[in-house]
């Protein structure tokens, strides 16, 4: 996959949108690598929690949209605990996944799901997912 990188994506409103909402200043993360170190959901994720600040902070809008980390995160905020420079990075996965239902998308429809498929998902997916129908 080749992705270009310019000025232009990573001054784009989604970044914006993302430090607006997160409330976090996504350049302030050098990579070091400890929130994705300490993340107990880290073998279920196609890009680590570092990887999404990063693709957040380069304007990678699309590729970060698409992943399904940003719904495997389950807030447990260790990423936060860990990162030397006190990035709530729980938070910005949880920004990004908010521009998501804010455009009514998901990566579950609740609806679709058997009973017995809903008893095997942790509550907070449940709560998450019924958010897109309440903002």
């Amino acid at each position: 996959m080749r992705t270009n990188i310019s000025r232009h994506k990573i001054r784009s409103p989604f970044v914006a949108k993302v430090e607006e909402l997160s409330g976090q200043n996504l350049l302030a993360c050098y990579q070091c690598g400890k929130c994705s170190a300490g993340c107990p959901a880290v073998s279920q994720m196609d890009i680590l929690p570092n990887q999404i600040i990063r693709f957040a902070q380069l304007g990678l809008k699309e590729e970060l949209l698409k992943s399904n980390s940003i719904w495997i995160c389950a807030s447990c905020m260790t990423c936060n605990v860990r990162c030397p420079k006190g990035i709530n990075i729980a938070e910005a996965i949880e920004a990004v996944r908010q521009i998501l239902l804010r455009k009514r998308e998901d990566h579950v429809n609740v609806e679709e799901l058997s009973d017995s498929e809903r008893g095997d998902v942790p509550p907070i997916a449940l709560i998450s997912n019924f958010r897109k129908f309440t903002s």
